[in-house]
């Protein structure tokens, strides 16, 4: 391999401008609709789409969720299923981001979508946040970059990025009525910065949150926050694209239209559906505001191909589907973490001789059923799934042995029941009875259903509740556990002996909480025979505002079978017979989802318990922790070799065995900081407090924090987290040989400042590297801007090199990543003096550092 120079990227190419032309097109539309069109215009037609108005030629453009595929919206069919972003940021790589939103793109063009809800672009403020693997990182910049390279990849064929949740929406706890107290020169240097960049490289949606923001001088739900969606969003930074709700999130009429919301989804009914019209007659809304939002939907509209205009434009054709497979199996592998390694235990395959372990120890609940993805709207129906044991089987040589243990319980919830053990005990059929009562108690229609799986759609409008019964066989000897899952009004018995009965009913509200997704059991006990159980639940049919009608009942059954004491000591036999153990730990759908933020960062269940057992019986142990967000690992330092594998989507299997068997580097770096104890946790929590979230770390998010309490040097100065910000070792060693700047100093005017780095592979393979630079503010800038950071990542690149091959990373520094912002001024300033750019491994680890100079600037 030759050498070579990597560099960092700038703002993507997409084109997101319209030309004038076409919009002296849409324009003449706009008039020659009626106000009742346009305001039928700016509501969702239903829960995906917006209106079509044929003698215009506007069709329906059609939304789906992301952020870790392409959900089919009429729920026909599967999608590719995606690492979570929080692993895709963890590559550092913008070429593999804009992969993945080519990626994007052919999934939205194959399930007939126009317009992708993601990226998520909140930091990752608070470990615990309930969706904090669906953001990418806790920084600002690195945020940016990854997502403004997958917006502009999806953009370029055609298919619309709408950018969330605009904006400080970084905690799921009562998310739709807590504000967000951030001060202003907080918002634009650290909560604003990834969506300006977004706005700049021509993302065409953004999406408003379900929050609020008080930033000193407004305080009112992001919806309805007229100095940051107009005139901050639209007004200064040009924005000329989509401001859409979040679904179900518009709470007014004329504050929201006012504010700078431009459709409201889902519809038709909601605030706008019902009063936006009768608003816009009255006055109360002008016909102006009006005309502004439908002239933005219909360039969207334009610009995904749903509105032709004489003279062509819009839409790119998508380029032909291809299996994402060999590309989703690249992300999971790229984005692995090695966060130690001190046995060079990694890869198991040995690069000189070609040696194998005989024998591997698979272990931990994860290994036989990973975390695949997050909980909420992300959720995709995947294309398929690859399994660890399957995937390391199949990569080992024939002579190899996989033995896979679960040996830890992880859920709360018993499994769900086999209905293949459930007979009807009415008619005696295969399968569980369904009765729909309508509200007098009558039953309305019934029938009997072979699959099931938790959940009912087809209820009617006077559907009130849905009795459940099923007579389940448990005719094993020993103690089953049998109960439902459910949420709202319900009744739940087994025998006749009430496990749960509840009164308090559930609306639109329980989905944005997602307490339906993971409903705790009620269970109970039953001692096994031939007579069997009957399992019986009323459950309310739930009509939520703006959603479709559901039920949900979860049917769970627990076997007779081996104690959790057995299950730890079986995986710590087979460690034992073992040449090398795996133990896979992680997170569940109970803990990382949307609509609530976690109560703790411990693994759940007894995993931290399997893990000493392992380790005690195999000194040669790799752990793998398969989870998005950060979670405490009390054995970190016994443990040899640690590896982060995140949430891996569809190719976890593949991916993982990858990297186990030395096919793929795992080349990952954290972008977050993993903390050693929750005490030690900057933002340990987002509890809102009489209805506020106070941002009182202000610009310290994230590693920042650690950075200030750990000083400006790298010794001992507080207590220093498991492994910082950044960090990763890959399979390989990198000795930094040189840094320099392109230029010597920053004057007024300029844009970016390059700092060119060069490294050299020390090591014995292949490898890739990370270059950091990370941007230390003028001596004195502790008395004169306390509030500023100690220590902040100012750029990144990505190289490549063979053992003992040079590599040159270019690293770009924008001028942004050096400016602060002027409250008193309303303006950034660059702040004159020498600073001091460090080229390094990870904010913890510095190797080299060069001096800026920056002369003095006027504001801008």
């Amino acid at each position: 391999m030759s050498s070579q120079t990597a560099v960092t990227s700038t703002d993507a190419s997409t084109d997101a401008s319209t030309d004038a032309s076409a919009d002296g097109r849409i324009d003449a539309l706009v008039d020659l609709l009626g106000v009742d069109e346009k305001s039928a215009l700016v509501v969702g037609a239903s829960m995906w789409a917006t209106r079509a108005v044929e003698r215009i030629g506007l069709e329906p453009v059609v939304m789906s969720d992301g952020p870790v595929g392409v959900r089919d919206p009429y729920g026909r069919g599967t999608s590719a299923m995606l690492p979570a972003p929080s692993a895709l940021a963890a590559t550092w790589d913008v070429r593999l981001a804009r992969r993945a939103g080519d990626l994007f793109a052919a999934e939205a063009r194959r399930h007939g979508v126009d317009m992708v809800l993601a990226p998520q672009v909140n930091l990752q403020r608070t470990p615990v946040g309930g969706r904090h693997f669906e953001c990418y990182s806790e920084d600002p910049h690195l945020t940016a970059e990854v997502a403004v390279a997958l917006v502009g990849a999806a953009q370029d064929r055609g298919v619309g990025m709408c950018v969330k949740h605009y904006v400080a929406n970084d905690s799921e706890t009562d998310r739709t009525r807590y504000l967000a107290r951030v001060d202003e020169r907080t918002l634009r240097e650290v909560y604003l910065a990834p969506f300006e960049r977004l706005v700049a490289a021509g993302a065409w949606s953004v999406m408003g949150a379900y929050s609020g923001v008080d930033d000193g001088s407004t305080a009112a739900p992001a919806l309805e926050h007229r100095p940051l969606l107009t005139g901050v969003l639209k007004d200064e930074w040009g924005f000329d694209g989509l401001v859409v709700s979040d679904w179900v999130a518009t709470q007014s009429v004329a504050a929201a239209a006012r504010g700078g919301l431009d459709l409201q989804m889902p519809g038709p009914d909601g605030p706008w559906g019902d009063g936006l019209l009768d608003a816009v007659r009255s006055g109360e809304v002008t016909v102006a505001e009006l005309d502004d939002k439908v002239r933005r939907l219909l360039r969207l509209a334009h610009r995904v191909g749903r509105l032709p205009l004489p003279g062509g434009g819009g839409a790119v054709p998508a380029a032909a589907a291809e299996d994402p497979a060999p590309l989703l199996r690249e992300l999971v592998a790229r984005s692995v973490v090695v966060l130690k390694d001190d046995d060079g235990t990694v890869p198991l395959v040995d690069a000189d001789d070609g040696a194998v372990p005989l024998r591997v120890a698979l272990l931990g609940a994860h290994a036989m059923e990973p975390f695949f993805q997050g909980g909420g709207s992300s959720f995709v129906v995947p294309d398929r799934l690859t399994y660890p044991a399957d995937a390391l089987r199949d990569a080992l040589p024939a002579r190899a042995v996989v033995d896979v243990v679960a040996g830890s319980r992880v859920l709360r919830n018993p499994p769900a029941v086999d209905l293949a053990r459930c007979t009807d005990p009415v008619t005696g059929a295969p399968g569980v009875r369904l009765e729909w009562l309508g509200a007098d108690g009558t039953v309305r229609r019934a029938e009997t259903r072979t699959a099931w799986d938790g959940w009912c759609a087809d209820v009617g409008p006077d559907d009130a509740t849905l009795r459940l019964t099923a007579h389940v066989r448990t005719d094993e000897p020993g103690t089953h556990e049998l109960g439902v899952g459910t949420v709202g009004v319900h009744r739940v018995t087994v025998d006749g002996r009430t496990a749960s009965a509840g009164d308090v009913v559930v609306d639109e509200d329980v989905i944005l909480a997602s307490g339906h997704n993971h409903p705790l059991a009620a269970t109970l006990a039953v001692e096994g025979g031939a007579g069997g159980a009957l399992l019986e639940a009323e459950l309310q049919v739930v009509h939520p505002v703006g959603y479709d009608r559901f039920v949900r009942g979860a049917l769970v059954h627990r076997l007779p079978g081996p104690s959790a004491e057995d299950e730890l000591a079986a995986a710590a036999a087979a460690a034992r017979e073992a040449d090398v153990a795996v133990v896979v730990v992680g997170t569940t759908p109970e803990v990382e989802s949307e609509g609530y933020d976690r109560a703790d960062l411990a693994l759940p269940g007894n995993q931290d318990e399997l893990v000493r057992r392992v380790l005690a019986a195999n000194p040669r142990t790799v752990v793998v922790v398969n989870a998005g967000a950060p979670v405490l690992l009390p054995w970190y330092d016994e443990a040899p070799a640690v590896l982060w594998a995140w949430l891996p989507g569809q190719e976890a299997g593949t991916g993982l065995a990858d990297v186990l068997t030395g096919v793929t580097e795992p080349s990952g770096r954290l972008p977050w900081t993993l903390p050693a104890r929750a005490e030690d946790v900057p933002v340990p929590h987002a509890i809102p407090v009489a209805g506020v979230v106070e941002y009182a770390e202000r610009l310290d998010v994230g590693y920042r924090a650690w950075e200030r309490r750990l000083g400006a040097g790298t010794g001992p100065g507080g207590p220093a987290p498991a492994a910082p910000f950044g960090h990763g070792l890959g399979w390989t060693t990198w000795d930094y040989e040189a840094a320099g700047l392109a230029a010597p100093g920053l004057a007024p005017g300029d844009a970016d400042v390059v700092v060119r780095v060069t490294v050299r592979n020390s090591g014995a393979r292949p490898g890739r590297e990370v270059v950091q630079v990370y941007v230390t503010p003028p001596p004195g800038t502790a008395d004169t801007d306390p509030a500023r950071p100690v220590r902040w990542l100012g750029g990144f690149a990505v190289v490549d090199a063979a053992p003992g091959e040079r590599a040159t990373a270019e690293v770009r520094v924008p001028r942004r990543a050096l400016q602060t912002w002027d409250t008193a001024a309303g303006g950034w300033t660059t702040p004159p003096g020498t600073y001091r750019l460090t080229a390094g491994r990870s904010v913890r680890d510095p190797r080299l550092d060069v001096d800026l100079v920056v002369a003095p600037d006027t504001h801008s």
